[in-house]
């Protein structure tokens, strides 16, 4: 009998053995369009390839060139790695509830909770702030993990290797001030001295994970700095149980997002966790076209330094950004959300052809 490792993700067997996932993905797809569907969302499609894909800090986009009929040289663009751009210009257009399930593509990611290209459930509603998608996604977490289990008959748990949680709990609210407390007794916001700088300093933070014992070095940024802490100490305690709205993140770490009100520390951001995993992204939007300027000016500077060069900015959200109303968003991994919902041990086994 052949080794199923090395068998080729085509092949009878390995389709056979991952048939029963694929199937409560199929129903997991009917049920979150259902849930938006009876919330009166429109479901709208924007193209892959856009002039910007966005600028997100360690994201890297895949580039691609168009050529125009009869043109010879091609013109620089990228596939999308999230259709937000898109997706605000309709909002700015007059549509109030859209969503979206697409297809989105990230360089340089692979592994058992990531691929290349994946699919990405996105929506947008006008006139509220980021409180709205957070009741959307405990919904789209129940729907998923019900479908899953008619289609599987299992527990209806959302698992990942030993931690669980249920999905019919309400998720429980967390700020990330609150969670470097409790999980990495650090104090955050007092490691922010100037909460207008896209960089702040690191030696605060710095002296307190070493307190802590987190390993960090001379010439890390208080952003890798932070993101390690996250990643040893925060993340693997979240949504344990039952979930977590990870939310008010420091405002230098939600580039797209509006500060808080009487806060300017952070902005109204949150993440959803479930198992110990980032399932959801999402805040309310900001719509000042002035400061998003200046907020991709500075991505792009750290972009260029790290990997060399940065992706243009789009002009035209620029100037959609004045016309657009009062809003928020959400951005959900779907293959991971399936992948908790069905108990598969990896990101390619509910995925019916992996990125080869």
């Amino acid at each position: 009998m052949a080794d199923p490792q090395t068998l080729p993700w085509w092949h009878p067997e390995t389709l056979a053995r991952k048939r029963p996932f694929l199937d409560a993905r199929r129903a997991a797809v009917k049920a979150v369009r259902a849930y938006f569907q009876a919330e009166g969302f429109i479901e709208v499609e924007t193209p892959a390839i856009q002039v910007s894909p966005g600028i997100e800090r360690h994201i890297r986009p895949l580039a691609v060139s168009l050529r125009e009929p009869f043109e010879g040289v091609g013109q620089p663009r990228y596939l999308h790695t999230s259709p937000e751009f898109g997706m605000k210009k309709l909002l700015a257009g007059g549509l109030p509830k859209i969503m979206q399930l697409c297809r989105v593509f990230r360089d340089g990611e692979r592994s058992p909770l990531h691929e290349p290209e994946f699919t990405m459930l996105e929506w947008y509603r006008a006139g509220v702030d980021y409180t709205a998608v957070m009741k959307d996604c405990a919904a789209v977490m129940r729907n998923v993990a019900k479908a899953a289990q008619r289609s599987l008959a299992n527990n209806g748990l959302l698992q990942w290797n030993d931690k669980t949680c249920d999905p019919l709990q309400a998720p429980q609210r967390l700020t990330v001030q609150e969670a470097f407390r409790t999980h990495a007794h650090i104090d955050l916001l007092a490691t922010i001295d100037d909460p207008a700088s896209p960089a702040p300093p690191p030696a605060k933070l710095r002296k307190a994970a070493r307190g802590q014992g987190v390993q960090v070095s001379d010439a890390d940024t208080w952003e890798d700095i932070f993101f390690r802490v996250m990643l040893d100490r925060v993340e693997p305690h979240l949504g344990v149980g039952a979930p977590i709205i990870l939310c008010e993140y420091p405002a230098n770490l939600a580039a797209l997002a509006r500060k808080k009100p009487g806060d300017p520390r952070v902005a109204e951001r949150f993440e959803l966790y479930a198992c110990g995993i980032e399932l959801a992204n999402a805040y309310s939007e900001l719509t000042d076209p002035a400061e998003q300027r200046a907020r991709f000016e500075a991505d792009r500077a750290l972009h260029t330094k790290l990997y060399g060069s940065a992706p243009p900015i789009d002009e035209e959200l620029l100037e959609v950004l004045a016309r657009l109303p009062p809003c928020a968003g959400a951005a959900l991994g779907f293959d991971r959300l399936v992948m908790l919902a069905t108990g598969a041990s990896e990101i390619t086994d509910v995925l019916w052809s992996p990125v080869v």
